[in-house]
């Protein structure tokens, strides 16, 4: 472990390339299944294995996606794309080469604003996002000594999102990688699940002196799948690119891989430099036009983005930010919150059960919130209940959530008035209950006029006992204050 003095000298620099595979039916230039989890070897063709004579045809629901992406983060569409070819030789290649965007990404530069566990603010420019097809898979079994190769995966399409080196530290990667993820699924165009490598990382990192102008020699880290590795590896890289300096080495750019169990990292091979890849045009592919028309079709077509939302639930809802970030952290939580909130006005009460006895509901039962059973308005009406006094917010979250989740078709006031819920807000039958209590407690009471103001919760107590649990407790707390202190 380095010290903190030391590692203070140097300025840690990182960039990500992320890999997101797009959810679209058929590969990115056949019309092969575009599926997770199938046998290997099923979902290819001809045109899949690079056969002699078979000419690939441009997916044109993933250009849709990556312009989505795009427009997303505020990058400039190119209308005028080309496809090239990268050469490199891997066992999973089939062709012996991958088309992909080298000299004209479909989306040039554009933003990811991100926000740091302790509020700072900052925004993560992007060089470009381009689209791309999929190497296989090769399988390495271990005491095997043959590689085996499954072509599902082959031609798969991607969007490589390529950063800026604007990363300083492992949790600015960690939360930026967060904000791609909730981008992509808001988007509808990745499920962003890095276990099954639907979406994927790789981290450029260099260190340099604070205060240096030039960046210092970058090496890549590979084979990450989790955002936590992703920070791990980070920081592995940090301290040992400082130690080599340190030590007076060289340090050479190189391709690692991540080691998830002992947290290291080691060398796979030496960095390919652009011309070792000989991109030149994919002579088999027209240029793909982006008319006005097209454009503006996809912008009519995008969803409401999450910092959209969160804006949305702080402005107009009025909520705190802390409980428009856990709204916004995942899509269909908030599209139904923004449902519910279409039902009612009471809208912290509304963030407070969708943080609470939802959330709760959710986890417990291994739902998601599109399986959920309880609809908008039913949950609103519930809401109701407990704004309008008809019953204690306990009551409605222990004895009537549970029965409205169970969808029987009932209304929460049906359910309420089923369990006798409903509470007694009339002051006359109230007034009663309160003076049979003072009464049977009179040494209490003169205890309370004594000084004793902590009494008020057991007198409470006991008018909730008498009433059966259905008193108004604001009622109730009222009618004692007033016959307590007079």
């Amino acid at each position: 472990m380095l010290s903190e003095e030391l590692k203070e000298k140097y300025q840690l620099v990182v960039g990500l390339e992320v890999h997101a595979q797009l959810l679209t039916e058929s590969k990115m230039f056949a019309a092969d299944a575009n599926q997770y989890g199938q046998s290997p070897n099923t979902l290819i063709s001809a045109i899949t294995l690079g056969h002699p004579g078979t000419l690939p045809k441009v997916n044109k629901k993933a250009v849709e996606y990556a312009i989505r992406m795009g427009l997303a983060c505020d990058s400039e569409i190119t209308r005028h794309n080309i496809f090239s070819r990268k050469n490199y030789f891997y066992p999973d290649l089939p062709k012996g080469y991958q088309i992909t965007q080298d000299k004209g990404p479909i989306c040039v530069g554009g933003i990811v604003p991100i926000k740091l566990s302790d509020g700072t603010e900052r925004v993560i420019r992007l060089n470009r996002v381009h689209m791309e097809e999929d190497a296989g898979k090769s399988i390495h079994l271990a005491g095997e000594p043959d590689t085996l190769v499954d072509f599902n995966r082959a031609g798969t399409p991607l969007v490589e999102i390529v950063t800026e080196p604007d990363i300083r530290s492992s949790e600015e990667a960690y939360v930026f990688l967060g904000e791609i993820k909730k981008l992509v699924k808001y988007l509808d165009i990745c499920d962003g699940n890095m276990e099954e490598g639907s979406l994927r990382c790789d981290a450029n990192v260099s260190v340099m002196l604070k205060g240096a102008k030039e960046y210092g020699k970058k090496v890549e880290v590979k084979n990450m799948n989790s955002f936590r590795n992703v920070a791990k590896a980070i920081d592995h890289e940090h301290e040992r690119i400082i130690g080599l300096l340190e030590a007076g080495k060289e340090i050479v750019s190189e391709t690692r891989t991540f080691d998830a169990d002992t947290g290291t990292t080691a060398s796979m091979r030496t960095k390919e430099d652009l011309n070792d890849y000989r991109y030149f045009p994919e002579p088999d592919l027209s240029p793909v036009v982006i008319s006005e028309e097209w454009l503006q079709s996809v912008k009519g077509s995008m969803p409401a983005l999450p910092r959209e939302l969160f804006a949305k639930f702080v402005e107009q809802y009025g909520l705190p930010e802390y409980d428009a970030a856990f709204l916004t952290e995942v899509k269909g939580v908030a599209l139904w919150f923004d449902a519910l909130c279409s039902k009612t006005e009471n809208y912290k009460a509304a963030s407070n059960w969708m943080m609470g006895p939802v959330k709760s509901h959710l986890n417990e039962s291994g739902l998601d919130i599109a399986e959920y059973p309880v609809k908008p308005e039913a949950l609103a009406d519930l809401i109701a209940l407990v704004g309008g006094g008809k019953v204690a917010f306990s009551t409605a979250s222990q004895k009537i959530y549970p029965e409205l989740a169970k969808a029987s078709g009932e209304s929460a006031l049906q359910i309420a008035q089923r369990l006798n819920l409903i509470q007694e807000s009339d002051e006359d039958s109230l007034k009663p209950i309160v003076q049979s209590v003072l009464e049977e407690n009179a040494k209490k009471v003169a205890e309370y006029r004594s000084g004793k103001k902590g009494l008020m919760g057991m007198f409470m107590g006991e008018v909730m006992k008498k009433s059966k649990g259905k008193a108004d407790p604001k009622v109730a707390t009222r009618l004692l204050t007033e016959l307590l202190e007079n």
